[in-house]
């Protein structure tokens, strides 16, 4: 729930650090209790502040409601944008979605100047107080409130959800997408999408993000400022590993390695599972899914040691003889649930063992790992 304008006054005032507090579901109702003998009104507004900070993705003392928390950019997202803009050429940013100031935090500390829009007032206070000394204007995104300068970036972040669902439609998007790409036409932009939408019609490039591995965004660049398609995989510090189809991609399937490696969601997004597996030297199992295997696991990624591959008629039998007591069951281009199997297995050992289920020609295998391994453990 939105905090009104004078609940973020409020706010703005006090530091509101409540560590005894765990605000969980059991909790909630004697915590709000608590909270309102200290804060009269005001109690339900601290604590959605007190959950939106520990949420992590912003400075503790920012000011946030659950929902811009839940529907702000992770930092170290906004933080590669606005360093990609920046060695693009940008010189600014003009964030007309700019909510509660996270691209702008990133774009000030990129050394670009910035300027945020938004329709809803309390959403501009608080970002007032979260980014200082820059412009925030009450502006619709569809009604431009400034005229974009050479070097200049319009930067939008559609809301992706109405309802406690994700919007899968771009003309349903708010703003819808096709409206505000007319209504900034001929301005370069960078537009923040949900990954799962169809970006084949895109002529500019489409980067697809994750963070420690979990897909965070695509992000639309239109293309004055690049083209292609990239993948943008971060670690929780921030550090990039970058793949993009400007690079080779001539890889053909083959036999198994030694591993099998799922790679990165981004990267399967992005549809650049060839052009990782050359540049790290891996090869697909199959030519139609995004399971890779070589003689090792790159380095940041996980993955399993084959020990031997089987027929699926012949899985529990063989799981049974490496007396196998749980598995780890991963599952692509082929109709099983996971969940199903591991009890129809019916497992008595000890061993923890992985199993890998894939369409591989016209019929499904299974290949019989080890656990899960990372990098850097092999």
């Amino acid at each position: 729930m939105s905090f009104t304008p004078a609940e973020v006054a409020f706010l703005a005032k006090g530091t509101f650090d409540h560590p005894e507090l765990t605000l969980s579901a059991r909790t909630q109702l004697a915590d709000v209790q608590a909270l309102r003998a200290l804060y009269g009104p005001n109690a339900r507004a601290v604590a959605e502040l007190i959950k939106a900070r520990r949420s992590g993705k912003f400075p503790h003392t920012w000011l946030a409601d659950a929902d811009s928390a839940q529907q702000a950019t992770p930092p170290t997202v906004a933080t590669w944008r606005a360093e990609f803009l920046k060695s693009l050429g940008a010189r600014s940013v003009v964030d007309v979605t700019c909510s509660i100031g996270t691209e702008g935090h990133a774009a000030i500390a990129a050394g670009l100047d910035y300027a945020g829009a938004d329709l809803d007032f309390s959403r501009l206070l608080m970002a007032r107080h979260n980014v200082a000394n820059v412009p925030f204007m009450l502006a619709d995104a569809l009604a431009p409130a400034v005229r974009p300068r050479p070097g200049s970036v319009i930067v939008a972040d559609p809301a992706r959800r109405a309802g406690g669902k994700r919007i899968t439609d771009p003309a349903k998007l708010q703003p819808p997408l096709p409206d505000l790409l007319d209504t900034w036409r001929g301005a370069e932009m960078a537009v923040k999408c949900a990954p799962g939408l169809d970006f084949s019609e895109w002529e500019g490039q489409v980067a697809i993000t994750s963070v420690a591995g979990a897909v965070k965004e695509a992000c639309l660049f239109t293309p004055g400022l690049a083209a292609g398609r990239r993948a943008v995989m971060l670690d929780s510090q921030g550090a990039t590993d970058c793949v993009d189809s400007a690079m080779p991609d001539d890889v053909e399937a083959g036999a198994p390695g030694r591993y099998i490696i799922d790679p990165d969601g981004a990267v399967v997004r992005a549809g650049l599972v060839r052009h990782y597996a050359k540049r790290e030297g891996l090869w697909q199992i199959d030519e139609h899914l995004a399971y890779l295997t070589g003689p090792r696991i790159p380095a940041g990624r996980s993955g399993f040691e084959i020990l031997e591959q089987v027929p699926m008629k012949k899985l529990r039998s063989a799981l049974t003889a490496y007396g196998c007591g749980s598995v780890e069951i991963l599952v692509r281009g082929v109709d099983v649930d996971p969940d199903v199997l591991r009890k129809r297995l019916k497992l008595k050992g000890k061993r923890p063992l992985s199993v890998v289920i894939a369409r591989v020609g016209k019929g499904a295998v299974a290949f019989i790992c080890g656990p899960r391994v990372s990098s850097e453990a092999v």
